[in-house]
């Protein structure tokens, strides 16, 4: 029998579709593939790229390396085709009942490593944790502009994906407005907290270490699951256990731990899902309420096995052919070489 299921924080109400169940190797997909050839982000193609925002050097001799130039571990540059741009100002107005203005914000790429073939799960987790600063300098940054309320971390691995470029790389945007879905999950667990003085995403990893049905991995600072209401199969949350609202807030320890989770998931998921393209989305507080007792940050990781369709587009429900229980346990029981120290398989 099919169920529906209500997520606790947005109430968004999915279909667990178990008449449809799914294991992994059920899916039709192509594996994501490095094909090579000319690429401006590998190194010694600086020149090919927008001047670079920030990078990571060894500095050769005690002395300082030129910008722009090799020797990069990782680089952050403007994106060459934004999405929003930097200069100008807002310049808010209407247009009859409508509302518009100007496209100001921030589009950067984070290049996460020089090696073309290398990806983010096959990099060791010093090399993870080193992309998590890079994400975490450029926000400091970024918040620093009054004009932008929102910066939004995401990776997009594989074509299906929405990767225009095969070497690993993230991207941020800074934007001027919150977007709609970030407003849904601020009200939802700001509801959830008025009413019961608790954080919703704090009562479900207590509720979900419990039970220990939908945890894939967790270490001392966070826990892997698949969420009760998932959207996509094998879609994977990443949760720090104790509270914090703002992903930059984050203590240097956590970072090593997080840079663990994260190998941990992708290895996991590479070994069930044969190396599948996937979205990974940082949620993280507004640039203007860094710290509250509501909102609680968060990785999510969803894989690209299924295609949004009219009725997901129509009515705001997801189809999902398999039960997050089911998707657990397969990551969970994956066996991974060169698993990260104390990011062991839980339960």
């Amino acid at each position: 029998m099919p169920e529906l299921r209500k997520d606790p924080i947005v109430g968004r109400w999915v279909i667990i579709s178990t008449d449809r169940a799914k294991r992994p190797t059920d899916f039709v997909r192509e594996a994501v593939k490095i094909k090579g050839g000319f690429c401006p982000f590998c190194a010694g193609n600086e020149s090919k790229t927008p001047s670079e925002i920030l990078a990571y050097r060894p500095s050769a001799n005690g002395g300082t390396a030129q910008k722009d130039s090799p020797g990069w571990t990782i680089r952050v540059v403007p994106n060459k085709f934004p999405a929003l741009g930097i200069e100008g100002t807002l310049n808010k107005q209407a247009e009859g009942m409508f509302d518009k203005m100007n496209g100001i914000g921030a589009h950067e790429v984070v290049i996460e490593t020089p090696d073309h073939n290398a990806t983010l799960a096959s990099l060791p987790s010093k090399k993870i944790e080193d992309v998590l600063w890079a994400f975490r300098d450029r926000i400091l940054d970024l918040k620093k502009d009054r004009r932008f309320k929102y910066i939004l971390l995401f990776k997009n691995h594989g074509e299906a994906a929405g990767a225009s470029l095969e070497h690993s790389h993230s991207q941020l945007i800074a934007l001027p407005i919150l977007p709609i879905y970030v407003v849904e999950e601020l009200q939802g667990a700001k509801q959830y907290y008025i009413y019961k003085e608790r954080c919703v995403f704090c009562d479900a990893i207590r509720q979900e270490t419990e039970s220990g049905i939908r945890v894939v991995a967790e270490n001392e600072d966070f826990l892997t699951l698949a969420p009760y209401a998932p959207r996509f199969p094998f879609e994977t949350w990443i949760l720090p256990k104790r509270h914090e609202s703002a992903f930059e807030n984050s203590s240097s320890h956590m970072f090593e731990n997080l840079a663990k989770a994260l190998k941990l998931l992708l290895m996991k998921a590479d070994r069930v899902l044969d190396n599948p393209p996937y979205n990974l989305v940082v949620h993280t507080s507004p640039a203007q309420d860094p710290a509250n007792e509501y909102y609680h940050w968060h990785i999510e990781f969803m894989p690209k096995l299924t295609k949004t369709a009219g009725f997901e587009w129509g009515t705001g429900f997801y189809i999902n052919p398999t039960p997050p229980e089911e998707a657990a346990k397969f990551l969970r029981e994956a066996s991974v070489e060169d698993a990260a120290p104390n990011a062991v398989a839980a339960r």
